[in-house]
Formats: structure tokens, C-alpha cells, sequence
């Protein structure tokens, strides 16, 4: 049985891509540094926003005090853009109602800051959609930690052995697998099917119906 489902938010729910990928080439092109392609930063992305600052920062400005800096200018500008050009993916509202109209709780569970999660999520899907939305938080270690997860499903009463995590990336795999949680897969985000066959999604989805039709046949 599945009572429960977390989803990643980026690359799941959420193309942020383009969004993301623009403020930080106008941070690097502010600093005159080097930018970088948006399929470039979908390998970028995925393990939180001060990983991803690392990334795209030359080494000779990875200093902890010029990474703070950066951090800050990227938080900044990807705030006051982060909904020029995201969007939901096709099919993912109408998951939504369908497994709340089934009595499935949903949560996010995301390494994207904290402060931008609830305020994205609710801006396209509008409220009462999850029971949670949780982003990376001070002291609390990212994906594929599953400290994270043990927190969340503790905290809206989800049993490990009726929940499913959700992603589209290898982190996500394994952060379920981490939490001993199956982890399904979608073929739409950011990263591909090679890269989540190998580190072992217990399925894929290629479609937003194909999430439904798992949780069907497990409820049986």
C-alpha cells in the first residue's frame, strides 16, 4: 500500500531550469566570469543552491567569504525571477488532484532553500495541495541524507512502509533508498534514464499517468 508520496520539487514538479540557470549566468556575467549552457547546469543543480554556487564560481572564487557573496546575489536575483519562466510540467496539476481526491497525502521534500520552496509551490499550484513543503534548512543535512526525510515523515505521521519518494535525479534515488523508502523515477526532469537505472529506482515514470498506475497497482 502507498498512503503517502514525497516528491522532489525541481525537475518533478517544477521545471525551474531556465529560471535558475539565468540568474546565475547574470551573477557569473557580473563578475566577468565564464557562463554556462542551460543543459550545463542540469548537472549543476540537485545537491541545494550553495553546491550549485560552488559549481559555477571559478576556483578562484571559492573562498568561503566569496561564496557567501555569490550566494547572496544568486539568492537575491533568483528570487525576484524565479517565476519568469518556470512552469509546472504537463499533467502534473491534474496528478495532484487526482491523488487528493484519492486520499493520498503528498508532501516536497527539496534541497532548493527553504525560503523559496513554499512561496514557488504555492504560486502554481496553489495551497492545500501538500501537506508539507520543506526545502534545505540550516542544519539539516541535503539529499541524499535521509535525515531530512526521517524529520518530514515524522512530523505529518507518514509510516515508511506505506510512502514513496519521488525525483528525477540519482540524489532522489538515493535519498529513498537511504530512508529505506522504493523510489520511483521520472523521465522528465533533468537528468535521464541512464542515470536512474543506474543507481536503482525501483521504477520509472515517463508520464504523469504512469505515476498513478504505480500507485494503483500497489493498492490493489
Amino acid at each position: 500500500m502507498i498512503k503517502t508520496i514525497l516528491f522532489d520539487l525541481d525537475g518533478t514538479l517544477l521545471n525551474t531550469i531556465d529560471d535558475l540557470a539565468d540568474a546565475a549566468n547574470w551573477v557569473c556575467a557580473q563578475n566577468g566570469w565564464p557562463t554556462f549552457s542551460v543543459e550545463t547546469y542540469k548537472h549543476f543543480v540537485g545537491n541545494g543552491i550553495p553546491k550549485l554556487v560552488e559549481r559555477f564560481s571559478p576556483e578562484s572564487a571559492r573562498t568561503p567569504e566569496q561564496l557567501a557573496a555569490t550566494l547572496a546575489a544568486f539568492s537575491a536575483r533568483y528570487d525576484a525571477h524565479k517565476e519568469d519562466k518556470t512552469a509546472p510540467y504537463p499533467g502534473m496539476a491534474e496528478l495532484l488532484d487526482a491523488l487528493q481526491a484519492e486520499g493520498i497525502q503528498t508532501a516536497v521534500f527539496s534541497n532548493k532553500a527553504d525560503e523559496f520552496c513554499g512561496k514557488i509551490v504555492e504560486h502554481y499550484f496553489g495551497k492545500g495541495k501538500f501537506t508539507v513543503i520543506r526545502g534545505s534548512r540550516k542544519g539539516v543535512p541535503t539529499k541524499p541524507d535521509p535525515a531530512g526525510v526521517y524529520a518530514l515523515m515524522q512530523d505529518i505521521g507518514a509510516d515508511p512502509k506505506t510512502t514513496l519518494f519521488i525525483g528525477d535525479s540519482d540524489v532522489d534515488i538515493l535519498t529513498g533508498h537511504n530512508a529505506h523508502l522504493p523510489a520511483m523515477g521520472v523521465l522528465w526532469g533533468f537528468r535521464g534514464e541512464a542515470e536512474l537505472t543506474a543507481v536503482g529506482a525501483d521504477a520509472l515514470a515517463r508520464t504523469p499517468e504512469d505515476i498513478l498506475d504505480y500507485l494503483h497497482k500497489a493498492n490493489r
